[in-house]
């Protein structure tokens, strides 16, 4: 892996053998502000999966502030989750630290696999971080419905450019992922009179969707090819890739996972085929839409208000590539660029 293909600021190789931390901080670009994005803590294969996974999720943290119109730039951490750590508290208080010495660069929050309890640890070290106990973050589910209500937003104005009204009454819709997002997707799409198809790797959560929304189940490994108007990837990304993409029985991809696309290409090889791809770090930026407003003293009616505009920055993206022929996710690339530029 060429570490030096990869475009970003400051790539920090984080170790702490006393505890047993080891974790990566990408800080992809602070042009707009300090760089915001969460800490997820998981198993990578390697160490390389984690840097790759650490420097695109940065990557998108900025485009996603750009397009969304936020003072700030974008970052990433993961902890590299192994045998023989030590107790969580001690993890987070160290990365804490190490955080601090970045005096503001990077702030970090809840991502994959960490949680309020963790956030709190790292507070102990430093300011420099969201998602504690008492935020809007850590208010029971509501980061995770305003993510769910963007990309719902998302899935609306999608169902507008294909069909030409967002009405999403009596649409089949296939949510793949069943997490806090992904539940909060199926509420808001059910009250909106979708038919809902699920699929998740827990049967527990398929059981509940079932029972609480009259969701159809499916196997994981059959989702993608389910008749469908909307495909609506909410678990992990790189999702859309050589072996799924001639799979997908949708017209629409919109979904609440970061890098759904493994690769740039992949973007231009669903435009080819006719299916239309609401880029992921548009329709999803509902969390970072909520940390933002309150890190900048605003309440969460505000930060409501400023999720609702995901449906006017998406169709804008759609404008783009329709006016200039060229994909949703090239668009959406575009416009960042540009905003960053100037």
């Amino acid at each position: 892996m060429d570490l030096w293909q990869h475009q970003y600021e400051q790539l920090l190789f984080l170790q702490d053998r006393s505890v047993g931390l080891k974790a990566i901080i990408a800080i992809h670009n602070t042009k707009l502000g300090p760089a915001l994005g969460g800490c997820r803590m998981r198993h990578y294969a390697s160490d390389e999966e984690a840097v790759a996974d650490a420097v695109r999720l940065a990557q998108g943290m900025t485009y996603k502030s750009a397009v969304s119109g936020l003072p700030y730039g974008g970052g990433k951490a993961v902890i590299l989750s192994m045998p023989g750590q030590s107790p969580r508290e001690q993890i987070f208080w160290a990365l804490g630290r190490h955080i601090q010495t970045l005096q503001g660069r990077y702030i970090t929050g809840i991502d994959l696999g960490t949680a309020v309890t963790d956030m709190d640890w790292v507070r102990l070290e430093t300011p420099y971080v969201t998602d504690t106990t008492g935020s809007l973050g850590a208010a029971g589910d509501f980061t995770a419905r305003m993510t769910a209500y963007g990309v719902f937003l998302g899935i609306r104005a999608s169902l507008k450019r294909v069909y030409g009204s967002d009405s999403i009454q009596n649409k089949a819709v296939a949510v793949q992922g069943l997490g806090k997002v992904g539940y909060q997707l199926c509420r808001y799409l059910k009250r909106a009179g979708a038919r809902l198809i699920v699929a998740d790797m827990d049967p527990l959560r398929v059981k509940k969707a079932a029972d609480d929304f009259g969701a159809s189940p499916r196997r994981p490994q059959d989702i993608l090819a389910e008749p469908c108007d909307v495909f609506s990837p909410c678990a992990l990304g790189g999702i859309l890739n050589d072996f799924t993409l001639g799979r997908l029985g949708c017209r629409i991809v919109a979904g609440a996972a970061n890098n759904q696309l493994a690769e740039v290409r992949h973007g231009e090889e669903l435009h080819r085929s006719g299916i239309l791809y609401a880029p992921d770090y548009v329709i999803n930026a509902g969390g970072i839409i909520v940390t933002s407003v309150e890190l900048l003293g605003g309440d969460a009616a505000l930060a409501r208000q400023h999720v609702e505009k995901i449906n006017d920055t998406l169709t804008h993206v759609f404008r783009i590539a329709d006016a200039e022929g060229i994909s949703p996710s090239a668009a959406a690339d575009r416009l960042a660029e540009v905003i960053l530029k100037n």
